[in-house]
């Protein structure tokens, strides 16, 4: 299927074929988005013989965003902006961009967020060599954020991505990705119900990369980008409908590939990062804590009679001590995660298993913050990293889960 009008396909037609093309998606970035577009141009002019082209594709701005995108000076690389249609989201922009891309035959697309102040020449170079040589199917950010920045993928995607599936990627959503002409062929070919759901939303990020670590013909890589600077948020105030989204799109996978990762039983391994580490500090960023276990001692309270009657019972200490503390350990939140992927599989109750998971990830988070506070930003990762180790321990237990 094609997510173009006949007015776009003409004009990228018009400007024949590139090698590498750099997709922006946005919505009301007027403030961020001219930076963002500088850099591309600069990455396609020095790196790759100005062999490209940059995308916007737009979620209806109600601020000038398309035309200080228009408006910014690319020293001649050639640019377009539209709008997507469909279902309202980022993925509904990502997957227009993949569609564009592949018309003007690209070998290399690379999407990068349009609130970024860190990115550079060099990031498009890093996201887009290994897959212009051949070497890698997908590329993956790696950067250094704050230790409360990106707190989904640190508790969640970031663990459950790698024991599943046997490949170590840090930021499995990390909003900047290399992506193959190979790839776009497959998710292009996805059928079109695809995009009436959370890929289609928030949850495109983690549905490309579990694609292309499952469906790639070459290896994924990491890309070594230095900070990530950007417009980072409180993670007990800002959670919105981001985490259903991605979470759940997570959990879908878990379906459509389990005989994959039910028959994977090695440790992960890391998947191959291009470049040298970029020494850069990140930005601060304040976490509330106590509204966080307020938040999960409320969320608790809200649905309790519901858990009581729907959890096994060994389940019920785990409610007890988020309900009393507002704090959950590892164990008790990866057993509790197992047990949502495999609930969440019966439509009529994905939605209310959802939820239900909300207060405990606020208890997981708060738990982890509560411990790092005093720790350096290494300390942290190693405390993350703990905790994917953790989870390849306990595979046996989400087996057992999913039989």
């Amino acid at each position: 299927m094609s997510f173009l009008g006949q007015e776009i396909k003409k004009r990228l037609s018009a400007l024949g074929k590139r090698k590498v093309v750099v997709g922006i998606p946005s919505y009301n970035n007027e403030g961020t988005i001219a930076h963002v577009v500088q850099q591309a141009g600069k990455g396609i002019i020095e790196h790759f013989d100005r062999d490209g082209m940059i995308l916007n594709c737009d979620g209806g701005s109600t601020d000038r965003t398309r035309e200080v995108f228009m408006e910014t000076d690319t020293l001649s690389i050639p640019k377009l902006s539209f709008q997507y249609e469909g279902v309202p989201g980022k993925g509904s922009a990502l997957i227009a961009m993949v569609d564009a891309a592949y018309a003007v035959g690209a070998q290399a697309l690379v999407f990068v967020d349009s609130d970024l102040r860190s990115v550079t020449p060099e990031w498009i170079y890093r996201l887009a060599k290994p897959i212009t040589d051949g070497k890698a199917s997908y590329v993956t950010p790696s950067y250094r954020r704050h230790k409360y920045d990106g707190t989904i993928t640190n508790q969640i995607c970031y663990p459950l991505t790698s024991v599943l599936y046997g490949t170590e990627v840090r930021q499995p959503i990390g909003g900047d990705f290399g992506v193959s002409r190979q790839m776009m062929e497959v998710y292009l070919a996805e059928p079109k119900e695809t995009w009436r759901g959370d890929a289609a939303r928030f949850g495109i990020d983690i549905w490309m990369t579990t694609l292309a670590i499952n469906e790639g013909q070459a290896p994924v890589f990491q890309a070594a980008l230095g900070a990530k600077i950007h417009d980072v948020k409180d993670p007990g105030k800002h959670l919105g409908p981001m985490f259903t989204q991605v979470v759940g799109t997570l959990f879908s996978l878990m379906d459509r590939y389990q005989e994959k990762w039910s028959a994977y039983a090695q440790r992960p391994v890391q998947a191959p990062i291009f470049g040298e580490p970029v020494e850069t500090r990140v930005e601060p960023l304040d976490v509330d804590l106590e509204n966080l276990k307020r938040k999960a001692r409320s969320g608790a309270a809200k649905i309790e009679a519901f858990l009581r009657s729907s959890l096994p019972p060994e389940f019920l200490a785990i409610v007890d001590r988020v309900l009393r503390k507002g704090v959950c350990d590892s164990s008790d939140w990866l057993r509790f995660v197992f047990l949502i992927s495999k609930k969440t599989q019966v439509p009529s109750e994905k939605e209310q298993w959802m939820e239900s998971l909300i207060p405990f990830y606020y208890a997981r988070v708060a738990s982890f913050v509560e411990a790092t506070l005093e720790s350096t930003e290494e300390e942290a990762e190693l405390a993350i990293r703990k905790q994917v180790c953790l989870a390849y321990t306990m595979k046996g237990e989400l087996a057992e889960v999913w039989k």
